[in-house]
């Protein structure tokens, strides 16, 4: 019986000693793959989902050919990129993509389309971790929010050259519950969304070179320890452009176009570098007076 239980135990270390070794630092998936495949170039996987398994902490996800790649749940650093072919995940009814992972790991989204045609809930959802980036990523058709950070601990969200669009409720969301989370948004566009960008509780958000149009806000600042800092954004044909009911936003070299609302300082303060342009605004808006977290200062 003792030699039973032995001979038990060393298979199962040997089994948990294959699998690991067969998680790969690069897999595959493809149109025509199979999720029971090993994921190589010549043995693709079908999804995403099948995919991660078999992906190492720290390995990538590569695309073969064009495809419908489905929703996953990630929960160790990765990298998913659909460089060189279109991928794609369709997200009716669900999230895409879901990032709740150990607090070191670091999560890369690249070159992909990400669409919730109409029922979906999150485009990306970021719950833990310790910094995700997006690029060259398209997010559209989401009933709540294109990419929401939920937060319980500090973090870095990175979104360059992305469209957001379509969503009911926030294109970027950023809430943590404990720690700051910083924001860097950067040659993106966010339209016809509820609010483009909300900066929550312990939000840091910078936002240079994008596009904030046709929404209810471009940027909502409404919570007391909230900062967002905007270089070189065109704020045109929302509803109001920056709103802060809250916190501080800092503003220069900014574009107001058409808005029903510029800005509006409704209890948080709005301060301005001076070289801010105003055109064709219902009413324009004026900046707080520079005291306190809203002082520009040059040296």
């Amino acid at each position: 019986m003792k030699m039973s239980r032995l001979w038990v135990g060393v298979g199962l270390v040997f089994a948990f000693a294959s699998f690991a070794q067969a998680q790969a630092t690069r897999t595959w998936v493809s149109g025509v793959g199979d999720d029971v495949n090993p994921c190589s170039r010549t043995a693709p996987c079908k999804t995403f989902a099948g995919a991660i398994s078999k992906t190492a902490a720290g390995g990538e996800i590569n695309i073969l050919d064009p495809g419908g790649y489905g929703a996953v749940t990630i929960t160790k650093s990765i990298t998913i990129d659909g460089g060189g072919s279109f991928g794609s995940i369709l997200a009716s009814g669900q999230n895409g993509i879901i990032v709740n992972a150990p607090a070191t790991a670091v999560v890369n989204i690249r070159n992909l389309s990400i669409d919730g045609a109409g029922t979906g809930v999150d485009g990306i959802r970021f719950l833990a971790g310790k910094t995700l980036s997006v690029a060259n990523v398209d997010i559209f058709g989401f009933t709540s929010d294109g990419i929401e950070v939920a937060k319980t601990a500090a973090g870095a969200l990175n979104v360059d050259n992305t469209l957001i669009s379509d969503c009911a409720e926030t294109g970027i969301k950023v809430v943590s519950t404990s720690g700051a989370v910083g924001t860097a948004i950067g040659g993106s566009r966010i339209v016809n969304s509820g609010f483009a960008v909300r900066a929550g509780n312990n939000a840091v958000v910078s936002i240079r070179n994008s596009d904030l149009s046709t929404n209810t806000i471009g940027l909502l600042i409404d919570a007391g320890n909230a900062q967002a800092n905007t270089d070189t954004v065109r704020f045109a044909s929302n509803s109001i452009g920056i709103s802060a009911s809250a916190g501080v936003a800092r503003m220069m070299h900014d574009t107001f176009f058409s808005n029903s609302i510029g800005i509006n300082p409704a209890g948080g303060s709005i301060c301005s570098a001076g070289d801010n342009q105003f055109a064709g605004n219902g009413t324009n808006g004026n900046p707080s007076v520079n005291i306190g977290a809203c002082t520009i200062t040059t040296q």
